[in-house]
């Protein structure tokens, strides 16, 4: 056995932020410091930026008190996210940041001048230039002469931020800020990764997807840590002209290499066949049907179409629009184009913030067989799919559908994310719990003829707080209470001695209080 053998779903890497910012669309719901939502309190001087409380201002006061002043100055105006991370970048290493270190293994470690700049790179590029000069003459008016660094060495924090940065995210993958992390920015790219970046609140965590038979940072590796700097739902061709653009490299890694066949495939004109055409091909390779030059036509058309209404939703989904672009692809596009889905995607998240539950069931299912071909089974949006269904689900009464798919995600979330992420114990966890309780159809049956029993044999004012639903839990807690076989599985689940006591009220009339007042006592 390999005593070096790394087994998937180890966190290999946790680290903070050499300097972050919270993205400005998010400052009045989120905490400047920590980035958790919730009950804000805003700087008394700036009046820009939020906090959970004291604790977060007095965290963030090193970095923000230079920075405070500023930000007054030049309200009501919205300073550009870049022009805040550049503009805190400079006054850290005003600050002596140029000696802080970012430790990825025990001995080595990385500095801020040891990132990468891409100086001639970003000279050559005509948008870069153009956004670094429209920061040049913000920062020119943000910060004093004395910070202000000269255009040489503004330009290589620039282009250190553009190749080194990393978008934070939140639990459901949706980016919040972006930071700077010393010791994260060794780890380089694969369109196959085999580790993920995850975060909690500020704090990188990078964890494995894959077996790997050992730790190794080193450059030239089979199991060298890779993760994907570009979502991996797109072809080949896009993904590498991505990657050229943004980080001025030409990925050939193992899946760039391979012919990717199924990004922009047609569906066989014959509908009773699922096999999938390439459009250049005269006939289908299963079924041997003529794919003729109307169809191909077809195609081109619908491609064209849902290339512009999709590129129309970046900003914003909309399921009218969608549901248009997957009725002209039905029959045209096979379902793993990424075209279709990519628009049955739009339509899931159209339909969740419309809160059209049935329609986002129905898309969040369809594109899953998506998810799995293009992310893989093992990756976090995978897995937050499945949550998302899972939760879809249980809203629509459909315990034992929402069972099934939340124990998918808790496979997938345990090993991208790990058992004591925030979105285990305070999301899935608990949807696990009610789904499990919801599921069991038997018990549910005698929780109705219990309930119907019991609690007009008890007093009304037992349960007083609770409706007919949550009653109808407590009193599945009191069935498993009283059911010997059961009694492990109500200890580990039931976390809430207040809800239990409530149940154990009702539960006195029956007589069988000796046994659960000796089963609630252990249970605390």
């Amino acid at each position: 056995m390999n005593p070096n053998r790394i087994k998937k779903g180890t966190t290999i890497f946790t680290g903070k932020p050499f300097v972050f910012t919270l993205n400005s669309k998010h400052r009045t719901t989120r905490c400047d410091n920590c980035l958790k939502s919730g009950k804000l309190l805003k700087c008394s001087s700036c009046q820009y930026v939020y906090y959970c409380d004291r604790n977060c201002q007095k965290e963030s006061w090193p970095i923000h008190k230079t920075e405070c002043t500023r930000l007054k100055k030049v309200s009501p105006k919205v300073l550009p996210d870049a022009a805040r991370l550049m503009a805190r970048i400079i006054l850290k290493l005003n600050q002596g940041g140029a000696e802080e270190v970012g430790y990825y293994t025990e001995k080595n470690f990385r500095r801020f001048k040891d990132l990468m700049s891409h100086y001639s790179d970003i000279k050559v590029d005509v948008k870069r230039m153009e956004h670094f000069t429209m920061l040049y003459g913000v920062l020119s008016q943000f910060l004093d002469e004395t910070f202000m660094p000269n255009i040489a060495e503004l330009m290589g924090i620039y282009g250190r931020i553009c190749t080194n940065s990393f978008n934070i995210l939140d639990i459901n993958m949706n980016t919040i800020g972006v930071g700077i992390y010393l010791g994260a920015s060794v780890i380089d790219h694969s369109c196959k990764p085999n580790a993920v970046v995850v975060f909690e609140g500020t704090t990188i965590i990078v964890r494995t997807l894959t077996d790997l038979s050992s730790l190794d940072w080193s450059q030239a590796s089979i199991d060298k840590i890779r993760i994907s700097y570009v979502d991996l739902l797109n072809s080949n061709k896009d993904r590498r002209e991505e990657l050229h653009s943004s980080y001025y490299f030409w990925c050939d890694c193992e899946r760039c290499k391979k012919e990717e066949p199924m990004a922009e495939v047609a569906a066989c004109p014959n509908l009773s066949c699922d096999s999938p055409c390439s459009i250049e091909a005269d006939e289908c390779e299963k079924c041997n049907t003529e794919i003729s030059v109307e169809f191909k036509e077809t195609f081109r058309e619908v491609v064209d179409f849902t290339a512009h209404h999709l590129e129309k939703m970046k900003t914003m989904a909309y399921l009218d629009v969608s549901k248009i672009c997957l009725k002209k692809q039905k029959g045209i596009m096979h379902k793993f184009n990424i075209q279709h889905v990519r628009t049955l995607e739009m339509a899931h998240i159209a339909a969740m913030n419309l809160k059209c539950w049935e329609d986002a069931e129905f898309y969040g299912k369809e594109l899953v067989p998506g998810y799995l071909l293009y992310y893989g089974e093992i990756h976090p949006l995978t897995g937050l799919l499945y949550l998302t269904i899972g939760k879809i689900q249980l809203h629509l009464e459909k315990p034992k559908e929402a069972l099934q798919a939340l124990t998918k995600a808790n496979t997938v979330l345990t090993i991208t994310h790990g058992d004591k992420h925030s979105i285990m114990e305070e999301e899935l966890r608990p949807l696990l719990y009610q789904a499990d309780m919801e599921s069991n159809s038997a018990n549910l049956l005698a929780i109705d003829i219990f309930y119907e029993w019991h609690v007009e044999s008890a007093e009304q004012s037992a349960l007083p707080t609770l409706g007919h639903r949550e009653r109808k839990k407590q009193l599945l807690l009191l069935l498993l209470a009283v059911t010997y076989d059961s009694c492990l599985t109500v200890r580990s689940t039931t976390r809430d001695p207040a809800s239990f006591h409530e149940a154990w009220i009702v539960l006195t009339s029956s007589g069988k209080c000796n046994f659960t007042r000796m089963f609630y006592e252990s249970s605390e």
